[in-house]
């Protein structure tokens, strides 16, 4: 390379180098906020997270404190001045509610409460579907069998989280209406299915030879 050509390469590589040192004068601050919003976005998160979990911690304590009262009626009074700041965490406060009130002997304060929740939208499917069920139970035999059955029904859908629980109370209510054939039969459909916890097929299969059936053959070995 002669010397006008190492000249010429000095000279290109000096103003390269001055643009570069330009553009990031003039462009840098894009960089350095990005940092800032990476670096920012995950503090944020973990904020959100910790705040998170702090509102929980603190409704499970304010819960635990209101649960310590010894009788119902203290216990419905204590967890009613508790605050939750989500759906989810009212919708949980409700389910308590009602089931302390149902044992303070208000079963239809606690079936409209839970019915509400059961019926709101803006709470998750899972405590609607709660809400649902224990509404139901409620109550009782106050309400007619068809209605129950009913209601039952609609949440003994497949993929429904409670459906072997409300195919259980659809047997009971088959006994009820005295056909003991199907509920003997739908008893054994529970026990066999293998979604069943351990709890409710031993309660199935109970049932099931309490009623003068054959249990099948996974409940008695499960069992």
């Amino acid at each position: 390379m002669s010397e006008s050509d190492s000249f010429i390469e000095e000279v290109t590589e000096e103003v390269r180098r001055d643009r570069l040192f330009q553009l990031f004068r003039r462009y840098g601050w894009i960089g350095a906020v990005v940092v800032v919003a990476i670096v920012g976005g995950a503090a944020w998160n973990e904020w959100q997270k910790a705040q998170t979990e702090a509102r929980a911690q603190a409704l499970g304590d304010a819960i635990l404190g209101a649960l310590e009262a010894n009788e119902p009626a203290d216990r419905v009074a204590a967890l009613r001045t508790v605050t939750p700041e989500t759906s989810g965490g009212a919708a949980m406060l409700s389910l308590l509610i009602a089931a302390e009130e149902a044992e303070a002997g208000n079963g239809a304060q606690a079936a409209d409460r839970l019915q509400t929740v059961a019926t709101d939208t803006e709470v998750p499917e899972i405590y609607r579907q709660i809400a649902a069920f224990k509404a139901l139970l409620a109550q009782g035999t106050e309400t007619p069998a068809a209605e129950r059955r009913q209601g039952f029904g609609a949440l003994a859908i497949p993929g429904n989280t409670l459906r072997l629980l409300a195919e259980e109370q659809i047997a009971l209510i088959d006994l009820e209406e005295g056909d003991t054939q199907a509920a003997i039969d739908r008893l054994v459909r529970i026990a066999s299915d293998a979604e069943a916890t351990p709890g409710l097929r031993q309660r199935a299969t109970q049932l099931i030879v309490a009623l003068g059936g054959e249990p099948p053959r996974i409940a008695a070995e499960a069992g």
